[in-house]
């Protein structure tokens, strides 16, 4: 694989790191700034904000230039938002270069996906965008918990600084690595033609409704695992490393065979995901038994996400793609909110900690009734020629 993937996931894994890492550092923040831990609590929330207002705004502002010049720039912004928010003297302050910094999350996701495509030979695309989101799934194995622990330490400042490191560090590759080449300035009302195609709304749908069963039930996971299969609080933080591992195993299994199956990889993965679901419901009183079919779960969810990611893509049917595939990312962030509205109904109605994880399979039935609709327009699209080609030929300079 190209050595541009693995700047690629690098900057992922930073991006990862501080999407994630507040949410471990509560109590110091809000110590350090004076404040209650639910006021740092909604810096959460901004984040998040950030990264619905960024994804189409930035991505629509970088079509113009090549991928390289784009992520650069991207992975600069980054950059300067978690040097601002460590050295933050007020939490208005912090509020404000927390949004700042996650404007850069869903473009650079999406230009990204665009150009590790671009990167390989087209019967590997799926297989590059896992490599490039395996550094997503190493940010809540390692970088989180480091961060945490870093924190608690010493300074909450300092591992906001160090994020920033990477964000330099992945643009270091990106400058030696990137071909200069990979792909000619696009434009914007040919990204915009793309979201004419029922397809792309079809797999935008698909990410919305799939993965919001991942989020019912990693929402709660923890009074899940306490609650119901009875496991002591100093368990949880071992299998979340567990769950963590899962989900980068899921990553890169699932690149290899999203590139075999396609679309009916997802259809059967969210099947499956059905299955486990049910399973984990119905023993989730059994510790073991409860762990093993977590772990299962987050293998299987994370493997189908460079799929779909690569799905929107080639359901443009465009030169380019990045427009969709940071919508893509966005549709990740509803789907986020989603699940843990649908998770919260639930409990508020007092049916107990199994009616989240049964919310999440019948999420899952859906969406693979949905990736079934996918998969038939995908074969209708075949005997259709697209609208060009977004992938380097094969034997290309940027392919070797």
């Amino acid at each position: 694989m190209p050595r541009a993937l693995l700047a690629l996931s690098i900057g992922a894994f930073g991006i990862g790191t501080t999407e994630f890492v507040v949410m471990g550092m509560l109590p110091e923040v809000a110590e350090g700034l004076g404040v209650s831990v639910p006021s740092v609590g909604l810096l959460i929330s901004a984040y998040a904000v950030g990264v619905v207002l960024g994804a189409p705004t930035l991505t629509a502002l970088g079509v113009r230039f090549p991928p390289r010049h784009t992520l650069v720039g991207l992975m600069a912004l980054f950059v300067v938002g978690n040097v601002l928010s460590a050295v933050a003297p007020s939490y208005e302050t912090l509020a404000a270069a927390r949004v700042l910094t996650a404007l850069a999350h869903g473009s650079f996701f999406g230009v990204g996906a665009v150009a590790a495509r671009r990167l390989v030979a087209p019967e590997r695309s799926t297989s590059a965008i896992s490599l490039m989101m395996v550094g997503l799934t190493l940010a809540n194995v390692v970088g989180v918990p480091l961060g945490t622990f870093v924190a608690q330490q010493t300074s909450w400042r300092l591992v906001l600084g160090a994020i920033a490191v990477v964000g330099l560090v992945t643009i270091a590759g990106l400058l030696a690595w990137m071909p200069r080449d990979l792909g000619e300035p696009g434009d914007l009302r040919t990204e915009l033609a793309a979201f004419r195609r029922g397809r792309v709304w079809l797999v935008l749908g698909l990410t919305m409704v799939g993965f919001s069963a991942l989020f019912a039930v990693y929402s709660y996971v923890s009074p899940i695992l306490t609650e119901l299969s009875g496991l002591p609080i100093g368990w949880v933080t071992p299998v979340l490393a567990l769950f963590g591992i899962g989900t980068t195993v899921g990553t890169l299994v699932g690149g290899r065979l999203g590139d075999r199956y396609g679309s009916s990889f997802v259809v059967a993965g969210l099947l499956a995901t059905a299955v486990v679901l049910a399973a984990f419901a119905v023993l989730a009183r059994t510790p073991v038994a409860a762990v093993v079919l977590l772990v299962l779960f987050g293998t299987l969810a994370f493997g189908l996400g460079p799929v779909v990611q690569n799905g929107v893509i080639e359901a443009a049917r465009v030169p380019g793609g990045s427009l969709v595939s940071a919508a893509n990312q966005g549709a990740f962030n509803v789907a986020n909110a989603l699940g843990a509205a649908l998770g919260a109904g639930v409990l508020s109605a007092g049916l107990g900690y199994t009616a989240p994880i049964w919310v999440g399979a019948v999420l899952a039935l859906a969406g693979a009734g949905l990736a079934v609709v996918v998969r038939a327009a995908e074969r209708r699209d075949r005997l259709q020629p697209p609208a060009g080609v977004d992938a380097v030929p094969v034997g290309s300079r940027a392919a070797a």
